[in-house]
């Protein structure tokens, strides 16, 4: 399951999934998605260790941008994936 998190000027939408246990470890996938005149740009990063899984049309300034806004927002990420998603009223 995905939960929306945010979107940003460009369009681009931010999802994240539910917490996942793999290995004996706790992770987050986050996927970013903006929609082209021929589709959709779109990347996946899987946290806490910041693996880009999937990058296709972003520029490698905004993977940047993206890694340091996941970097900021990692512990929420965390704790709306082990919440079911932000909880808007």
């Amino acid at each position: 399951m995905m939960y929306p998190y945010m979107t940003l000027g460009d369009g681009t939408e931010i999802v994240h999934s539910h917490l996942i246990e793999d290995s004996g470890e706790q992770k987050v996938i986050v996927h970013f998605e903006r929609p082209t005149a021929d589709g959709f740009d779109d990347a996946r990063c899987e946290l806490p260790s910041y693996t880009w899984t999937e990058k296709k049309g972003f520029k490698d300034e905004e993977i940047k941008m993206f890694t340091h806004l996941l970097e900021s927002n990692a512990h929420l990420l965390f704790r709306y994936a082990a919440s079911g998603g932000v909880k808007i009223a």
